[in-house]
């Protein structure tokens, strides 16, 4: 059969397997059950991830990344040539990232199906959150892995997490670096190149050290705004915000909160009256006031938030909204945090 209409074949046969287990409800494993040696290249790796064993018999070489985050740990990773698509952006990649970023498809700006997915014919699915590959989502993990394709889900979202909830889940334990630490270790295994995982977790942890040197904010109160103008989704304790605020030292004003992303009125936010607010600079177009533009327009004319403390001193500390999810984007978040305190004389 010529290399082109084999392609399309199995193709094919991944797509109408996929549709026929989302008829069924059907589930798998990518593992036989069999017992394997271990070859001198490390292979095949075998993961805890989420609640499920992984095995990964050769370092993936068409790989396909659903969420942002996820995709820019494999870009620093220096895994481009490996990635046949991403998906679901929100800002632009990660600063020193563009070229290798340029070099891979994007399946979709925001959710592809499952359909697209399976076209790039993929020999590995990671993805950032829960909901990406579970109901709603682009396809389950189950259905994924009886077509053999083995899938990773960030640790980020699931230890110490409940999802089961609102769409964004609560937090049953803080989130830390550790755990986005594990997320990169994890992923430079599955791709046989742990040096690089060690290289850039240290990296990561040198610039959270500068960033942090020096910083008492033990007296400064933050608000953290993702999205939505109508019922903004503020962060609650113990998401990625709540790593930005345990380094510097600082309060969320809304600690009191385990949810990820509670959605809350401007009313009780100015009962609490932070002294500085940490807004999102989104690019996407899926909520209103997406843009820390439009959303400072809206916080000086809102009857109820054009007198905050913060809105009148107009102490905006801007961030990506990479930097507020649980990623080594993080990182970022904690050096802007603590630059805007520096600056605003909130920090020392």
């Amino acid at each position: 059969m010529p290399p082109i209409a084999s392609t399309v074949r199995r193709t094919a046969l991944l797509i109408a397997g996929l549709v026929l287990l989302t008829a069924c409800g059907g589930g798998g494993s990518v593992s036989d059950g069999a017992a394997r040696e271990r070859s001198a290249d490390g292979f095949p790796v075998t993961l805890e991830n989420c609640g499920r064993t992984v095995t990964v018999d050769a370092a993936p070489r068409r790989a396909v990344s659903l969420n942002q985050g996820s995709t820019e740990i494999l870009l620093a990773l220096g895994l481009a040539d490996r990635l046949t698509g991403t998906a679901t952006w929100t800002d632009p990649v990660m600063k020193g990232l563009e070229k290798d970023e340029a070099k891979v498809p994007r399946l979709a700006e925001n959710q592809p199906s499952s359909e697209k997915v399976l076209a790039e014919e993929p020999d590995f699915v990671s993805a950032s959150f829960e909901s990406t590959l579970g109901k709603g989502g682009v396809a389950s993990r189950d259905q994924f892995e009886a077509l053999g394709v083995p899938t990773y889900l960030s640790p980020a979202d699931c230890a110490g997490k409940d999802n089961a909830g609102s769409s964004d889940g609560s937090r049953t334990a803080p989130l830390t670096m550790d755990g986005v630490y594990g997320e990169v270790r994890d992923l430079a295994q599955v791709f046989g190149v742990p040096e690089r995982g060690e290289k850039l977790i240290g990296a990561l942890r040198e610039r959270i050290d500068r960033a942090t040197a020096g910083v008492d904010a033990s007296d400064t109160t933050l608000l953290y705004w993702f999205a939505n103008a109508e019922a903004p989704y503020l962060a609650g304790c113990c998401g990625a915000p709540g790593i930005i605020t345990e380094e510097l030292g600082a309060k969320n004003v809304f600690d009191d909160t385990h949810e990820e992303w509670p959605q809350i009125n401007w009313e009780t936010v100015a009962d609490r009256n932070p002294d500085v607010l940490v807004i999102g600079d989104l690019t996407r177009k899926s909520q209103t006031a997406e843009s820390a533009k439009k959303k400072i327009e809206f916080l000086e004319s809102n009857p109820a938030t054009k007198y905050l403390d913060a809105v009148r001193h107009k102490r905006y500390v801007l961030l990506s909204g990479q930097a507020m999810n649980p990623t080594i984007r993080t990182v970022e978040g904690v050096e802007r945090v603590a630059a805007g305190l520096r600056s605003f004389g909130l920090a020392e």
